[in-house]
């Protein structure tokens, strides 16, 4: 069952749209996954360029999936506290909603692209609720060397140049980090990766990314860095780029991969 709505939501302090997926059969407590879009996308995205409609007949799970905006599930400097909103306040509406399991063991988050960074990001600053993470092509996921490139004297000016995209990228990241381009380590995945609690229980990870897409170098080098660590990760990739080509076969093979552990 498909259900598209809103709420008023005060953690954002405006009226926010979510759409669920819900098994047909009224039962449970259900597992649930909260399912992230990327940066061109909204709430309905999952839905409408993939297969998870048909999909979901296979995994007995909620889906979760949220509106964030151009946000990178991040609080805001200037802007809204999305990052409180999807790790706080939806979580907490959508067991309100529907019998879904509080086990950490029955939850897990993924996403592509901006959304696989917000999935990494969740997993990896709130591990007692998330035991799984799908990240799929996930941007951003070094932080420093990009701010730190914008911050040279014609950084952001070369970077603005570049197109009428990357001009409301940049202005995304302003959104974020300030006129100041402040660094801020709760939103680096490389520093998440470092910094873990060694008294958190850790989640499992699949990552996955198309052999052509263009953001393939940054997640080979989470692949690498990831081989330093304890993690339970694991990376494949196939023929692909960053499309929804890629993204529904790759959401297919992160159900399996959770669902079948």
């Amino acid at each position: 069952m498909i259900l598209r709505g809103y709420y008023g939501s005060d953690v954002l302090h405006t009226t926010i749209n979510v759409q669920f997926i819900t098994p047909d059969k009224p039962k449970g407590p259900y597992k649930v996954v909260y399912l992230l879009h990327g940066l061109h996308g909204n709430q309905g995205t999952w839905i409408d360029r993939t297969m998870l409609p048909c999909y979901c007949s296979d995994y007995d799970a909620v889906f979760v999936m949220p509106d964030v905006g151009r946000s990178f599930y991040c609080n805001q400097k200037y802007g809204r506290k999305f990052f409180s909103f999807v790790s706080e306040e939806l979580p907490e509406i959508s067991r309100n909603i529907f019998n879904i399991s509080a086990k950490r063991e029955d939850t897990a988050v993924m996403g592509c692209s901006m959304g696989g960074y917000g999935a990494l990001k969740l997993a990896l600053t709130k591990p007692e609720q998330f035991s799984f993470c799908g990240s799929i092509a996930a941007a951003c996921v070094y932080l420093r060397p990009m701010l730190d490139g914008l911050r040279l004297s014609d950084g952001a000016d070369s970077f603005r140049k570049k197109g009428p995209e990357e001009e409301e990228i940049l202005n995304d990241i302003y959104s974020v980090y300030g006129e100041e381009l402040e660094y801020l380590p709760e939103n680096d995945i490389s520093e998440l990766l470092k910094i873990f609690p060694a008294d958190k229980p850790m989640p499992k990870i699949y990552s996955t990314c198309g052999t052509e897409d263009n953001l393939r170098k940054e997640n080979l080098d989470l692949r690498d860095d990831m081989k330093k660590r304890a993690f339970d990760f694991t990376y494949e990739e196939w023929k692909g780029g960053h499309d929804w080509y890629f993204f529904s076969d790759a959401l297919k093979k992160t159900l399996d991969v959770w669902y079948k552990r």
